[in-house]
């Protein structure tokens, strides 16, 4: 307990916000989890430094969240630090006439809606994905045929020794829902888009269109942790789902979804528990069905 201490007087220290037992259902898109011993919202890059190095020093594990949105907490909550990127990790800037700066704690809707503003497209396949800039780059997020690997240039970094850095697009080891950082536990704290002139009216058209055909083939209506299983090669994890006969398999108030099998929602009140058991059981039948292992995609975090 003395050193979760000393880190919330270090986090005093640069007038950070300090949440003790804060529900992390409040975080996540999926409206589950239990509560974080401490959740610290971290402001800039000299105190997010100094945290992590304390946290390291003393061995306190810390999770950084983005917009929780590919998250499933466990019940028990979050032992330890629980860090939320704002002020300075909020913030986008022009670095030329055709790249854009972001931090981390973005959201790729803020994203998105600045580089259209600015007349610069290449980003129209992330409207809609509810995730922040640093969760998007550290797992390759994608859609409709993209990923951030074909729009990021270069990324930032704090290391495990607490030393700032960058790769270059080159460096980052960028595959189907991967990179660099989801092997070396750094903390990505911004990413830079090389992006191409076009009229921001269509660019907006584009975007319109994508976001009409979430609302149209995804459950966007219930809270979900976005698609839950990793697109196994040559098929489709929703239609495997779909013809294993789960469409609509309720666990507790966790059910896959009737619009989209490939989606777990929570219909009110699910747990953590209803929806690991929900998972094995697609696992399970998908398996018996098809013979195909489906790898979960959303990340569980927590005390299980």
């Amino acid at each position: 307990m003395y050193y979760v201490n000393s880190i919330i007087e270090i986090a005093g220290r640069y007038g950070f916000e300090v949440k003790r037992n804060e529900s992390m259902s409040r975080h996540t898109t999926f409206k589950i989890g239990g509560n974080a011993d401490v959740f610290i919202t971290v402001n800039n890059i000299e105190g997010l430094i100094d945290i992590l190095q304390r946290c390291r020093e003393n061995e306190v594990p810390v999770f950084i969240l983005g917009k929780g949105s590919n998250l499933l907490v466990s019940d028990n909550g979050i032992e330890g630090i629980v860090i939320r990127l704002d002020g300075d990790f909020n913030k986008i800037k022009m670095l030329d006439d055709e790249t854009v700066y972001c931090a981390s704690g973005v959201s790729l809707a803020k994203l998105c809606s600045y580089a259209a503003d600015k007349g610069l497209s290449g980003l129209e396949f992330a409207w809609g994905i509810p995730g922040s800039v640093g969760g998007a780059v550290y797992m390759n997020a994608g859609a409709y045929g993209k990923e951030m690997k074909d729009v990021v240039a270069s990324s930032s970094y704090i290391d495990k020794d607490g030393k700032t850095g960058s790769f270059g697009i080159s460096q980052m080891d960028m595959s189907y829902r991967h990179s660099i950082y989801t092997e070396n536990g750094y903390v990505i704290t911004g990413a830079s888009f090389r992006l191409h002139r076009d009229s921001p009216v269509e660019i907006r058209n584009r975007m319109d269109e994508i976001m009409q055909k979430r609302r149209d083939k995804q459950p966007i209506d219930f809270p979900s942790a976005g698609s839950v299983f990793k697109r196994p090669e040559g098929y489709f994890a929703g239609t495997l789902i779909q013809e294993a006969g789960l469409k609509g398999k309720s666990v507790g108030g966790a059910q896959v979804s009737e619009k989209h099998a490939g989606f777990i929602i929570n219909k009110g009140e699910a747990t953590c528990k209803d929806v690991m058991k929900l998972i094995k059981l697609v696992q399970k039948t998908v398996n018996e069905h098809s013979g195909i292992e489906l790898e979960c995609e959303v990340k569980p975090i927590g005390k299980f």
